[in-house]
């Protein structure tokens, strides 16, 4: 959705653009009528947490992480962190997840914890990354509510490499633990050795564990620095500290002997939920 000025038919002057998941660009348009320029930002769905910097065509170039601190008027403020990394759009490939991987995404580290305790050194800032077992059996590292939350909030966000779902079919099980479809082409993977926090942080939605009654969601988002790729959006209430679950979507329906198209794990939660 697009809300500004327009003259001579073109849009003109300073100018917001909405997605459907609630972020949003702003910026002055440049001569064409495009979100084009050194002085723009990409606003996160919490309507502070941004980064400011330089766009084409409301494609995010190089910003750096601010805040937006007041619309009172006419124009909103931002107020950059001095000690701020820069972020840059970085779409991932069939071989390449992110070119830093040890880069966390600023709005995300407000939300969750991550898994086991480190500190990361990038440009002079120290990006402390928490998380802990989950607390369901064989669950592994799980992904934790950093504060209180309604529903309908993006809690974190799902990006990795980008296969094709004949990959994905034709491989073992054992392989696609950390798989989620994002369209009918495209299946986004995090595999090894990225699922590891110390080796991947750009992202944590892989993070979130399954359970047939969940307090999350996927969802389609488009985000400034990784392209189309899926959040992991809250649809209740959730507490501070309460681990973040998704049903993971398997098909519940018997497909062949073997039953529904699933992992091992997964049918034997199904049997014993079914009977509960």
């Amino acid at each position: 959705m697009f809300k500004g000025q327009y003259k001579d038919n073109s849009r003109y002057g300073e100018c917001w653009i909405f997605y459907p998941d609630r972020g949003r660009v702003f910026g002055q348009v440049n001569e064409e009528g495009e979100m084009t320029g050194k002085a723009m930002a990409y606003v996160y769905p919490d309507g502070q947490t941004a980064l400011y910097g330089s766009f084409v065509e409301g494609e995010l170039i190089e910003a750096r992480l601010a805040t937006l601190v007041s619309t009172e008027t006419s124009r909103p403020h931002f107020e950059v962190c001095p000690d701020s990394p820069v972020y840059s759009y970085d779409k991932s490939t069939s071989t390449c997840i992110a070119t830093h991987t040890l880069l966390p995404d600023p709005y995300e580290s407000k939300m969750v914890f991550d898994v086991l305790p480190s500190a990361v050194p990038l440009e002079g800032l120290f990006f402390r990354v928490f998380v802990a077992e989950s607390l369901i059996p064989g669950g592994g590292e799980g992904l934790f509510a950093k504060m209180d939350v309604e529903a309908d909030v993006v809690m974190a966000f799902y990006n990795g490499v980008r296969i094709t779902h004949s990959e994905v079919d034709g491989r073992d099980w054992s392989l696609n633990g950390n798989t989620i479809s994002l369209d009918e082409d495209t299946v986004i993977d995090v595999p090894p050795p990225f699922h590891q926090t110390d080796r991947y942080c750009a992202s944590l939605g892989h993070k979130a564990n399954h359970s047939f009654t969940p307090n999350c969601k996927y969802d389609p988002f488009v985000h400034p620095r990784f392209g189309p790729i899926k959040c992991v959006r809250s649809i209740r209430q959730v507490q501070k500290n309460e681990e973040l679950t998704v049903a993971y979507g398997y098909d519940h329906e018997p497909s062949g002997k073997s039953g529904p198209e699933a992992p091992d794990w997964y049918k034997k939660e199904l049997q014993a939920f079914q009977q509960s």
